[in-house]
């Protein structure tokens, strides 16, 4: 292997220990959307992060209080800053993943240990998923740690939950000397910007209130790119687009995270090239695009489509970085002789590697270039609007209730999909505009769609939710209902009760898949607020979903009842896949 190494510029720091993009020094900014001078003596620990946070957009928080948390609370409820208390600190967590793919930061807010821990699943999630979520927990006082006392909720040492979060975070820090706590402030958030990942953020409670004794200017983190190595690379690039015969763009999730969206149409529309995302991608360009040709996902997806992009020979991968999830459980299928791939930690064409270069000057850079791509005619698959017969009184399946699904989106809906059937048959559901497809496509966790319709309808309150979700995640995390209600949105949430973990018993049927049957239509009457229908055949769902459509008072519930056997071919083909490695 070839690695080609650029001089680097002097202004260059040295990377972090997880990696990730360069960066320059750190210098004060200007007051603005980022910026805030602080006089000593004027603000407080607690108070200056609450800034720092509603300066870079953020608007709500999730989580629920605890004694370790409850005076930064009540310092939060009196900011512009929207407290949202979740179910759960899990559920809140996946709120707060939703929410920051949608408005580019999330938060959620909890106590110590038993709040906290709560929340590392749904916090790996985000860092596996780079979605950049800060966490704020509460700890207990500094003057109480003396003599190393048993505090209640403390588990090993005072140290420990930190010591976990260092793991599944881009950074960490401990607000416990008032010397350093503004510049860690700054150095955190700067990292969940540029990192596009979580970070951990540790208050003590006697520390809420503790002012600083010197003034202090933010100090925020600009990343550059070493401009020699960003030229090599962007020649590198247009030596391989200008000599092959059938380029593709696989557009991934950093173009959602990094905002180059604009970005990937223009070059698109610059050079012909056709277009296909991975299923973490999908969303990240408006599906009637006549350039967007499908999603790619390996041996999951349909065979015309799997061949178009297998057989390129000039894939240019922007922001994808291709798991088993995404290629149907191949490893590698698309040869790397063939590929540019193009992320926020690493640029490579073919066998050269080039780093110290952003993924945003890079996706510039080719727009200045002024690639020559040979002309290659996109694919054009069957729509996936199948024109639906009249519906029957046959039991309804999987196929035929994605397909009617499919007839009711428009523009101002967004789809937000949990694990399973409810990701793999939602993958064909036609998006109309950009990140309107939210789903935990690679870490696939169950439960994340009913709290994180949560967060999408605090970010987004424009769009009206469809939630895809599996009876056995639903049980998981359902209770979000709760919150939704108590806030007045009006999702439409369809509930796939095929009685079993769907995906589990596809890969290896057994007892131990099935799951007791829940009256799931019946939840409205537990909260006192939504509607909820029982749904067997096509005529139930479609008076169902036209009912659903109508109701903008509150949310509806869809229990729909399905053949724990039938599955899409997308589930089919992967369960097939992952068998063969048990």
């Amino acid at each position: 292997m070839t690695t080609k190494r650029a001089v680097k510029s002097k202004r260059l720091a040295s990377r972090s220990s997880k990696g990730g993009p360069p960066r320059v020094a750190a210098k004060p900014s200007a007051n603005g959307r980022n910026g805030l001078s602080v006089a000593a003596d004027t603000m407080s620990i607690g108070e200056y992060l609450i800034e720092r946070l509603y300066g870079l957009g953020l608007r709500h928080i999730f989580g629920v209080p605890g004694d370790y948390v409850l005076h930064f609370y009540e310092m939060l409820h009196k900011s512009k800053i929207q407290i949202v208390n979740t179910t759960r600190e899990d559920c809140a967590g996946l709120a707060a993943d939703a929410y920051a793919r949608v408005q580019g930061l999330g938060a959620v807010c909890v106590t110590y240990c038993v709040g906290g821990f709560n929340l590392c699943n749904a916090v790996a999630e985000a860092y596996a998923e780079k979605s950049p979520v800060v966490v704020i927990s509460g700890a207990p006082g500094i003057a109480e740690r003396v003599n190393n006392p048993m505090i209640h909720h403390r588990v090993g040492s005072f140290t420990t939950q930190k010591d976990v979060f260092e793991k599944i975070t881009v950074a960490s820090t401990v607000l416990d000397d008032p010397w350093t706590a503004f510049r860690e402030i700054d150095r955190v958030l700067g990292e969940a910007e540029r990192r596009k990942g979580p970070v951990y953020i540790e208050l003590p409670r006697d520390r809420v209130d503790t002012r600083p004794q010197y003034d202090h200017k933010p100090v925020l983190l600009k990343p550059a790119s070493d401009r020699q190595t960003l030229a090599e690379a962007l020649a590198d690039v247009a030596q391989m687009v200008a000599g092959c015969k059938k380029p593709l763009i696989l557009a991934g999730v950093e173009i959602h995270r990094f905002g180059l969206q604009n970005e990937l149409i223009t070059l698109a529309e610059k050079t012909g090239m056709p277009i296909a995302t991975s299923i973490m991608g999908k969303s990240v360009i408006a599906e009637n695009h006549p350039l967007f040709i499908g999603l790619y996902e390996g041996r999951m997806c349909r065979d015309e489509l799997r061949q178009y992009v297998e057989d390129s020979d000039c894939v240019l991968m922007l922001g994808c970085a291709l798991s088993d999830i995404d290629t149907g459980g191949d490893i590698n299928p698309l040869h790397e002789d063939r590929c540019i791939f193009a992320t926020s930690e690493d640029i490579r064409v073919r066998h050269h590697h080039y780093q110290d270069v952003l993924l945003s000057d890079f996706m510039r850079g080719l727009l200045k270039r002024d690639l020559k791509a040979p002309a290659r005619e996109p694919l054009r698959l069957a729509t996936n609007g199948l024109g639906l017969a009249a519906p029957s009184a046959d039991a309804v399946t999987v196929k035929y209730m994605f397909n009617r699904l499919n007839e009711i989106l428009d523009k101002n809906m967004i789809v937000i999909a949990d694990i399973g059937d409810c990701l793999f048959a939602a993958a064909e559901l036609s998006i109309h505009r950009r990140t309107e497809f939210i789903s935990p496509a690679y870490y696939t966790s169950m439960g994340f769609a009913v709290p994180g319709a949560v967060g999408v309808a605090f970010a987004r309150p424009d769009l009206r939710q469809l939630v895809v979700v599996g009876d056995g995640a639903f049980q998981m995390t359902g209770t979000e209902l709760s919150t939704i209600a108590r806030h007045g949105f009006n999702p439409i949430v369809v509930v796939l009760n095929n009685r079993t973990y769907g995906t589990e018993d596809a890969i290896l049927r057994g007892p131990f898949n099935q799951l007791h049957e829940w009256q799931y239509h019946r939840v409205p009457e537990l909260l006192g607020k939504g509607w909820g229908c029982e749904v067997r055949t096509e005529r139930e769902l479609d008076t169902a979903i036209k009912t659903a459509l109508a109701n903008k008072a509150g949310f509806s519930l869809l229990n729909v009842h399905l053949d724990p056997n039938d599955h899409s071919p997308a589930l089919e083909r992967l369960a097939k896949r992952l068998n063969e490695r048990l």
